[in-house]
């Protein structure tokens, strides 16, 4: 993989990475760090995300920033949003790590099921809030994503509140509902340098889906067969930092494999009403992206 150069003259590149406190993301930042990235953590809890910082100072040898952000409401993102956009006058990479695999059905302040807008909702309004910096720095976009969205069924009418709501389905759902809008993003930016891709980084051995009680402990059981976190932020690294991938977008890679969508994922009437959905739940209009014109296609 070529990674950035060390070099004086060569800027050094930023990479916010959400749901960088622990698991996959943790991970994924001490690899940007390792190769000379100004590495932004988005965490919910500070505590968290400032032992994440003292952490890798230790085992990556350079300290990353931290952005206090919850993702899990429409005014909260926003609100991290802004918290970027003041820490960040530059964005090369935003890695959408953070994820929710819940348990049970929970309701957020909008009245929208917690997996939904984590998983989905609220990449779609980062992405929209953060675009002015992303086409400034013709920025790579990266969703980690997860192979169970080939088990996911999305339906805009059930789907945003939980109505259909499983403690398995509905994070395979929410994270389909998350790769069909790729492609429109990587159309609506396709002018502006910006290229956006989903991974599936493997089965890694991460907190996501603990449970309690005998079905938790057994989890955890099979869970030391699966693979590391840093196994598991390779392949994303790979996507926002080597040159072989770059000007790719719009592609879903299964580890460093690019492999074509499951035909779940390619039902572009569908992914055009989610992308419609989304931006009525949260208050957007639809507007065309600027573009950065040194770098427009013809």
């Amino acid at each position: 993989m070529n990674t950035v150069e060390a070099g004086r003259s060569a800027p050094v590149p930023t990479a916010v990475v959400t749901g960088g406190g622990r698991g996959i993301g943790y991970a994924v930042a001490a690899e940007l760090l390792r190769n000379r990235c100004d590495v932004v953590l988005v965490a919910r809890d500070r505590e968290r995300g400032e032992a994440a910082q003292r952490s890798l100072a230790a085992s990556a040898g350079a300290s990353a920033r931290l952005v206090v952000g919850d993702l899990s409401g429409v005014r909260t993102v926003r609100a991290t949003a802004e918290a970027l956009r003041e820490a960040c006058p530059r964005i090369d990479v935003l890695v959408h790590n953070a994820g929710l695999w819940p348990s049970r059905r929970t309701l957020n302040e909008d009245g929208l099921e917690q997996a939904f807008v984590t998983n989905h909702l609220a990449p779609f309004l980062l992405n929209h809030e953060l675009e002015p910096v992303l086409v400034a720095s013709a920025a790579r976009v990266v969703q980690v994503g997860a192979g169970l969205y080939v088990k996911g069924k999305a339906d805009p009418e059930r789907t945003p509140a939980g109505l259909d709501f499983h403690p398995v389905r509905t994070y395979a759902d929410t994270k389909l509902c998350n790769l069909l809008l790729v492609p429109l993003f990587a159309g609506r930016w396709r002018d502006t340098g910006v290229t956006i891709n989903a991974v599936h980084p493997g089965v890694i051995r991460t907190g996501l889906g603990d449970r309690g009680g005998p079905l938790g402990y057994l989890l955890k059981v099979v869970k030391l067969l699966w693979k590391s976190p840093e196994a598991g932020a390779r392949p994303v690294v790979r996507l926002a930092l080597a040159e072989e991938v770059a000007g790719l977008t719009g592609r879903y890679f299964e580890l460093e494999q690019e492999r074509p969508p499951a035909p779940v994922a390619t039902d572009t009437a569908l992914a055009e009403r989610l992308w419609d959905q989304a931006l009525e739940l949260t208050g957007l209009n639809r507007t065309p992206p600027p573009v950065r014109d040194d770098i427009a296609g013809p």
